[in-house]
């Protein structure tokens, strides 16, 4: 019965070719048996970290209204600020405050042949009152985009692929979306809901939790395993889009998140590492050996398939976790 979840050291891909393929082996293992574990040894400046938390604890210590001022509901791409309660997850409300911020890129102009989801790329928004943000939260998307295509590869490696099977969909586009979350104390002592049960629509998530604080809990043959912070360390889970990508080898687990209890906060930063919008997730053809464990795609809790183009996933998403945004700029887009 498993307790905790694994723990992987990213340095033994640099401890020579025999210790490399013991972590690759050990990779591939564990995201087809849990699709969760602790990264450690992965080389993030530990000053940056520090950084990110101290500003983040600063923007939600601003006043409302200064953090209002960058609201989501201004930003026809998601982007902002997110008010506690602002966010569904499968229908249900999310007890948390939030800023997104994803890469800053131009708008992209609508127009005949333009999908859908290029509404999602453009801007961020940034607090007048907090500068500091834009440098480290910026400097930390570069940094752990590069950690997770490390991950990336090493995994094609280790399914049988070439190592830059996934290049063309993540190492010049990639849409990568860094959420600064803030739970407030809400369970009394029953445990009330942060974030709902769902998968991770995309390809890779690293989180980020504050020191010392838990509430991440993951499913595991039908029980529910704590996740607490690790000092030094990731949690790592795979999204919907690498299993598709692996015919179901590797899992996207349900995960939730429970209320801190009333008194008390945390402050928890997941960084989502996914293609270009318009990227299509390669589909690899698995050595017979991992082919025959193969299980099919996991059912979503809402009945929703897992749509091959990336942003088809990720703008679905949106509509249906903002619905004020969704009324505020894409209108046209509701039923």
């Amino acid at each position: 019965m498993l307790t905790s979840l694994p723990v992987l050291d990213l340095s033994r891909l640099d401890a020579g070719p025999a210790e490399a393929d013991a972590f690759r082996a050990d990779l591939r293992r564990v995201t087809h048996d849990v699709g969760f574990f602790y990264l450690v040894g992965h080389g993030i400046d530990q000053g940056l970290t520090d950084d990110l938390l101290a500003v983040s604890r600063r923007f939600f210590e601003l006043p409302a209204e200064q953090k209002l001022a960058i609201e989501n509901v201004k930003s026809p791409q998601f982007r902002g600020y997110t008010r506690v309660g602002g966010e569904l997850t499968h229908g249900d409300i999310d007890w948390r405050e939030q800023i997104d911020i994803g890469v800053e890129r131009d708008v992209v102009e609508p127009g005949p042949g333009v999908a859908e989801y290029w509404r999602l790329e453009g801007p961020n928004l940034w607090p007048e009152a907090l500068p500091e943000l834009r440098e480290v939260a910026l400097r930390w998307n570069d940094e752990l985009n590069a950690l997770a295509l490390r991950l990336l590869r090493a995994w094609a490696l280790s399914l049988g692929a070439a190592e830059d099977v996934f290049d063309d969909a993540f190492a010049t586009h990639p849409f990568s979306l860094t959420k600064i979350v803030r739970y407030p104390g809400e369970s009394n002592p029953e445990s009330k809901q942060g974030v709902g049960a769902h998968r991770d629509g995309g390809v890779l998530t690293l989180l980020l939790v504050e020191p010392g604080k838990g509430g991440l809990q993951v499913e595991h043959d039908g029980d529910w395993i704590d996740a607490p912070s690790v000092p030094g360390a990731f949690v790592v889970n795979i999204g919907e889009m690498l299993e598709l990508a692996t015919h179901g080898y590797l899992k996207a687990t349900l995960h939730r998140v429970i209320s801190p209890r009333i008194g008390d906060d945390r402050i928890s930063i997941p960084f989502f590492f996914n293609p270009a919008l318009d990227a299509i997730m390669p589909r690899l053809d698995l050595p017979p050996e991992l082919e025959a464990e193969t299980r099919g795609l996991s059912v979503d809790p809402t009945n929703s398939p897992i749509l091959e183009t990336y942003g088809d996933n990720a703008l679905r998403y949106r509509l249906r976790a903002h619905p004020n945004v969704v009324e505020a700029h894409h209108s046209d887009l509701l039923p």
